[in-house]
């Protein structure tokens, strides 16, 4: 059987010779197709099931059920469906694309009216046989086929499988061709009605037509009525025939979305008149009639009304609507002169931002009524419509101007169970003599007439939850004793003074931009979070909160030294956690005790000058630019790390910190009396504390006795008796001395038995002797890193130092005026002739098959040299740096000759040496290489990393005798080579 998939988009068919005509009566709808499928614009996809045909009001085709016909005869399938989704999920509705929309998913064993079947012998294999596309009538775009190939899977022939494979096709027989041709394909969807049934609950109606063209037992199960209950044709091109056809083709549709179609009124009465079970209908952006209207009442099942943005009648005649049923109803932004509505059973009206002058309700049910921007709505038509709903609990008359006192008096004479008032944008309001027990909202955002005098009216509220005064501003105080006052926010209240709130429920209080704000008196159990950022004036706080965990009162200046007894133990917040004061710079002298503050900010404070803290729960604390700190305790806190380098003041210091792991003291030049006590402490920093004595690094070390780095860089006053309290810490691994006045370092040596790092930057005063214990008598055996940089020492004490000091893996000589040539005994001639050790014939190095049998003399892996001015030579064999990773000699001025052979060599760097002529490198690991505004030429670069196999990165920018054209021929020395660094012009 060959199966042929016409796909005809609104034009003639051109072949008529199997008996098929469009005049033909369709078999299920029972309309003629005369019609021209391109009159009527297309829908989307809402009426593709039982052979529907939205392209006309009658262009379907029957089919023939028992007419037998050739093999190679032709049917024809439309798919017009599928374009149509396409322009539905692309939103393109515009008349230049109406589509032809053609699909037969009947639930019944009917006749198809848009696709004809062949019959052929059941015996033929029809999996062999592949369909075939006719003809197309439009251009394809890439989008559609796409979706193609996704509802027509390939088969295992490599053929393509039609959409009419999935459709209602049947054999003499009376085999599912469709489902027989899924099972070749091993598509099994074998699933029962009810578990079909939840699953597509669960889609949308374009993913229903697509799962209709799986199979028959899918079609069945998506074109179920309880799936079309709501025809939504929001904005969707679809004519009055179409949508009859939808009507009658699903009668039991209880929701219709006409919003945004063409001629909303005649579809309307079509709805109202077919659909007798509709209960939501949503119209708009039209004109609707007033026969419409009257049309309602024989609607009876109508719970729901919408319409927005619509005329409704002619716009100056007044439009009644009547029903005993509906309970919804809404005429936003809608044109009419009067409305008159009567609907016992209505409970929401919303008028919102309509244009009529005059409403008469008659709701006697009516709960909700919202008449919000009705700017033509005089006070006397606001007061009948509102006293017109004895039962009324929420109103919305905001922006409703001319709104006064008396209405609100009448309607809260009337309305006795009016819960929900928004009077928002109403100037000529102030609740004079307004008594509205039982309100629970009030919103009264930008009322002019609102002032202290109001808060009587809202005293006698007493079942108030939520109050916002936003903008209002001539209110000067809030004073409320509300116990089931839950929110209020003051926002913008420019006059504001006093804020009195009494209430064991509040829980979010929202003040913000009150300039003039001076108090706050808050009493309440159920608040965890009070927020009074940027309240200039606020000087006086009084809380009674037993459940206030976080307080921020970030840039309220005006706080003064008595907020410290608010947030302390007894001052009504006992559960306080987090408090947040940042530049409140009114704050001099600050003192907490508290057994619950956790975190504790005062940063941009300063004028603080005193700071006591008895908080032993306290974890963080954050000081920044609290710079005139002189006194600070904090004995006890949590803390488990500290940072005062950013008092520069601070001359005493009180610390007990069971829990502190790291201390930094780093730039408190003065500080002079510092008591510490960590049994914790491993990382202590006092650099720069020129002021600290021995008795108090004595003090310290005896009290934590876990450090395990000490950095005491410029305390010149440390001396002898302090360093020899290091004793005290026996797991000190990391000491920094650097610029003091040290003249012996036998205290270290005696005291500092574990140490491995030693730092004695510009240590000037040392003698030459000062290191012979370290490679004489075997002193500080696990020193590895030393850093002798900017010192005094002569060339003969370095070079001993290097040559004796072999577990020294890291040393820093930079500066170093006496250090001049670097000579390891071998040069890089000699190389050839160390044992085990050769030259390749094509001059690649053969250190890698030959390597020391013996340990290395040295274990050096960095060296540091840089801005050694007497340095001119450096010579390093393989024999004495093996194991040296990375060696800089850059801003060695008078350097001019490099002889190097190192196997593990990775990082050398000789920037600005520009005195550099000789370079001859033995490094086969080298990577990067820094020669940035060297002399050298490029021959001797080029002979250099010619022997450097696995150099990545080369650095000659500024080198005047290195031009960029040359750039070709290093790399052609060195092929490893990945970046080349050079001037872009030559210097």
């Amino acid at each position: 059987m060959r199966i042929w998939c016409c796909f005809c988009f609104g034009e003639e068919e051109e072949d008529n010779s199997k008996g098929y005509k469009k005049s033909m009566r369709d078999p299920i709808l029972g309309n003629n197709g005369d019609e021209s499928p391109d009159e009527n614009p297309a829908f989307d996809w809402r009426a593709v099931f039982d052979g529907v045909d939205v392209g006309g009001a009658g262009a379907s085709r029957p089919r023939a059920d028992n007419v037998g016909v050739r093999r190679n005869e032709e049917i024809d399938f439309d798919i017009n469906w599928l374009l149509s989704d396409v322009e539905v999920r692309n939103g393109n509705y515009s008349g230049e694309r109406m589509l032809n929309v053609n699909l037969n998913l009947g639930l019944s064993e009917e006749a198809s009216s848009s696709s004809t079947v062949q019959r052929e012998d059941p015996d033929r294999d029809s999996c062999s046989k592949r369909p075939k596309v006719n003809s197309f009538s439009l251009d394809w775009d890439n989008h559609l086929l796409q979706e193609t190939n996704y509802l027509c899977p390939m088969n295992e022939g490599g053929g393509d499988v039609s959409l009419s494979n999935f459709l209602d096709a049947t054999n003499d027989e009376g085999k599912d061709i469709g489902i027989s041709k899924m099972e070749d394909l091993d598509v099994r969807m074998d699933l029962t009605d009810d578990l079909l049934h939840m699953v597509f609950s669960f889609l949308d109606h374009i993913d229903l037509c697509r799962a209709a063209s799986v199979c028959r037992q899918w079609r069945a199960a998506s074109s179920h009525e309880d799936f079309w209950r709501y025809l939504n044709f929001k904005n969707k091109q679809i004519s009055s025939d179409q949508f009859e056809d939808m009507c009658r083709r699903y009668p039991n549709a209880t929701a219709v979305n006409l919003y945004g179609t063409l001629n909303i009124h005649t579809l309307a009465m079509k709805a109202v008149s077919s659909l007798r079970n509709l209960e939501a209908l949503t119209l708009g952006r039209g004109q609707l009639g007033e026969t419409f209207f009257q049309a309602l009442t024989d609607c009876h099942m109508l719970k729901s009304l919408t319409v927005n943005d619509a005329t409704l009648g002619n716009g100056i005649q007044e439009i009644p609507i009547y029903h005993d049923r509906l309970r919804l109803l809404q005429l936003v932004k809608c044109r009419v002169l009067r409305v008159s509505v009567r609907c016992p059973q209505l409970e929401t009206l919303s008028l919102k931002r309509s244009s009529m002058p005059h409403a008469v309700l008659n709701c006697p049910l009516l709960h909700d009524l919202d008449i919000a921007s009705c700017h033509k709505l005089s006070d006397a038509a606001i007061r009948s419509a509102a006293t017109a709903c004895p039962l009324l609990e929420s109103l919305d008359m905001s922006n409703c101007s001319c709104v006064s006192d008396e209405t609100l008096r009448e309607i809260a004479q009337t309305c006795a169970n009016l819960r929900v008032l928004d009077a928002s944008y109403c100037p000529n309001i102030s609740l004079e003599s307004v008594r509205l027990v039982m309100l629970t909202v009030l919103k009264l955002h930008s009322c002019e007439g609102i002032t202290s005098a109001s808060m009587a009216a809202i005293a006698h509220s007493y079942m108030l939850e939520v109050l916002e005064l936003d903008n209002c501003s001539l209110l000067t105080s809030v004073s409320l004793d509300l116990p089931r006052l839950q929110n209020i926010r003051l926002v913008h209240c420019r006059k504001f003074i006093d804020l009195n709130l009494h209430s064991g429920m509040l829980s979010s209080i929202t003040v913000s931009n009150c300039p003039l704000l001076q108090r706050i008196n808050i009493t309440s159990s159920a608040l965890k979070k009070l927020v009074l950022q940027k309240q200039e004036s606020l000087s006086i706080i009084t809380l009674q909160c037993p459940n206030l965990l976080e307080v921020d009162l970030t840039e309220c200046e005006s706080l003064t030294n008595s907020i410290c007894e608010v947030f302390s133990d007894g001052g009504g917040c006992p559960v306080l956690k987090s408090l947040i004061l940042d530049n409140c710079e009114s704050l001099t002298a600050v003192a907490f005790c508290s057994t619950s503050l956790v975190s504790l900010s005062l940063a941009g404070c300063r004028a603080l000058m005193s700071l006591q803290l008895r908080c032993p729960y306290l974890e963080q604390v954050s000081l920044d630019g609290c710079d005139h700190l002189e006194i600070a305790s904090f004995c006890p806190v949590g803390l488990r790390s500290l940072n005062l380098g950013i008092c520069p003041k601070m001359s005493v210091l009180n610390i007990e910190a069971p829990q502190m792991a790291s201390l930094e003291l780093k730039g408190c030049g003065v500080l002079s009396e510092a008591s510490i006590n960590c049994p914790l402490l491993t990382s202590f920093d006092a650099s720069f504390c020129s002021q600290l004595k021995d008795d108090c690094l004595s003090a310290t070390t005896s009290s934590c006795p876990l450090i395990e780095s000490l950095v005491l860089m410029s305390c010149p006053s440390v001396g002898c008796d302090g360093l020899l309290s290091l004793h005290s810490l026996p797991n000190l691994t990391y000491l920094d001395l650097s610029y003091t006045f040290l003249v012996n370092l036998q205290p270290v040596y005696e005291s500092c038995l574990r140490l491995k790092v030693l730092k004695l930057q510009a240590c000037k005063y040392l003698t030459d002797t000062s290191l012979e214990p370290l490679y004489k008598e075997n002193a500080l055996p696990a020193l590895c890193e030393l850093d002798l940089s900017y010192g005094t020492l002569c060339q003969s004490a370095i070079e001993e130092l290097l040559a004796c000091c072999t577990h020294l893996t890291h040393v820093s000589l930079n500066g170093c005026v006496n250090m001049h040539d670097l000579n390891w005994g071998f040069t890089g001639d000699q190389l050839s002739r160390i044992p085990g050790v050769g030259i390749a014939p094509h001059g690649s190095s053969l250190v890698e098959q030959h390597l020391p049998n013996e340990h290395p003399k040295r274990l050096l892996e960095n060296l540091n040299c840089v801005g050694c001015p007497n340095i001119k030579k450096v010579v390093i064999p393989m024999a004495q740096g093996f194991l040296l990773s990375s060696l800089n000699l850059s801003l060695s001025a008078n350097l001019k000759e490099v002889d190097i052979a190192c196997y593990n060599l990775c990082f050398l760097n000789l920037s600005n040496c520009c005195s550099l002529e000789s370079l001859q490198l033995e490094c086969p690991r080298l990577s990067s290489l820094f020669l940035q505004s060297c002399n050298i030429d490029e021959e001797a670069v080029e002979a250099a990393i010619s022997r450097c196999t696995m150099l990545e990165t080369l650095d000659v920018r500024f080198c005047p005798k290195i031009c960029p054209p040359s750039m070709g021929r290093l790399r052609a020395a060195c092929p490893s080579l990945k970046r080349i660094f050079s001037s872009l012009v030559p210097s």
